[in-house]
């Protein structure tokens, strides 16, 4: 892993993200104290790729962007976006329980939301529940970098890559780091799942030798099909550009590439979600028990787009978050990924 800094002291995030973190490695570059970020953010920020620019890629103009919208800044609500080099944010519990999880927030492949589906997963993963939390800034497909429909995919592979050659600097159990993704980043996640040995950049350094399948994939209101009835029409064609054909349609549709070594899936979506209709879910999970693959399925009634943690209150999904890490803690020990991990030591 690249090094530019050393190895930290714990570093307190703003009130709004407030926990221990320790620094993590990260090569300095120009946005090293880039605008929008907290000092916690930036202490605890690993580069994915050593440089900081993906094989082959290119810095771009006004790269890495951090935007504000909102009016409140107790509650902030950003995005970034020009992602030219892609990144971890690390979010470490004070008593970690050995599991974490790579988190690929959404935006519609056209930004990637930073507080609504990252920092807002704190209190519940992190502080209460123990877990290890790596959100991803990735490289967004439309926005000018080479081989653009599978940068995504590189960035979460390399990033699952790193999480576990350095599990033992985050007290990470290497055989319990699953993937958690949101909308487009369910996609990301997705891909991931089903596409965790695909080929899609030539291995670097030792961290390349790892394993990029995560041990269990988390997908909420994820995107998942790219065909023309029930995609998000602004995440394909920013993935796939404006003259994609039916064939790559299907070849980038998530539940066409589902196998039997998917990882165990938990899904969860709202039924009145005009922005990705539910129908992504559920096709997805209909694949995946196709391939025998174990599948805990949630789809509430009332919820709509969006919701990550803070925007669910007084609604019944706003259970998702305890009942997903009940159901990582059964999958680690009684479930597949529990049998898997005891199998891969």
């Amino acid at each position: 892993m690249q090094t530019g800094k050393t190895w930290g002291a714990a570093a307190r995030l703003l009130a709004w993200a407030a926990l221990a973190c320790l620094c993590g490695p990260a090569t300095a570059t120009a946005a090293e104290h880039r605008a929008g970020e907290s000092p916690g953010e930036r202490d605890s920020r690993i580069l994915l790729w050593p440089g900081g620019l993906a094989p082959g890629d290119t810095a771009l103009e006004d790269a890495d962007r951090i935007t504000d919208r909102s009016d409140d800044s107790a509650k902030p609500d950003r995005f970034i976006d020009r992602v030219s080099h892609p990144y971890l944010v690390v979010y470490r519990p004070a008593r970690p329980n050995g599991m974490a999880l790579l988190v690929t927030p959404g935006g519609g492949y056209g930004r990637i939301v930073l507080d609504n589906e990252g920092t807002g997963l704190v209190p519940d993963f992190v502080e209460r529940g123990g877990f290890t939390l790596f959100v991803l800034r990735y490289r967004l497909p439309a926005e000018g970098h080479p081989d653009p429909r599978d940068v995504p995919l590189a960035d979460a592979q390399r990033a699952m890559r790193l999480i576990r050659a350095h599990a033992a600097d985050y007290q990470v159990d290497p055989h319990k780091v699953g993937i958690l993704g949101f909308s487009a980043g369910g996609h990301v996640a997705a891909s991931l799942a089903t596409r965790f040995d695909a080929r899609v950049y030539a291995p670097l350094d030792a961290a390349d030798r790892q394993s990029a399948r995560p041990d269990l994939q988390l997908l909420v209101y994820p995107v998942i099909d790219l065909g023309l009835e029930i995609a998000h029409a602004g995440s394909r064609e920013r993935l796939l550009g404006a003259g994609n054909d039916a064939a790559a349609r299907q070849a980038y549709s998530a539940q066409n590439t589902v196998t039997a070594a998917s990882p165990p899936a938990f899904l969860v979506h709202a039924q009145d979600d005009t922005v990705v209709p539910v129908a992504n879910t559920l096709v997805y999970a209909q694949s995946l028990l196709a391939h025998q693959v174990s599948t805990e399925l949630h789809v509430f009634p009332v919820g709509g787009h969006g919701f990550g943690i803070g925007q669910a209150d007084g609604l019944t999904l706003s259970a998702w978050p305890r009942l997903a890490m009940d159901w990582m803690r059964w999958q680690y020990t009684q479930g597949d990924a529990g049998k898997s991990a005891e199998t891969a030591r």
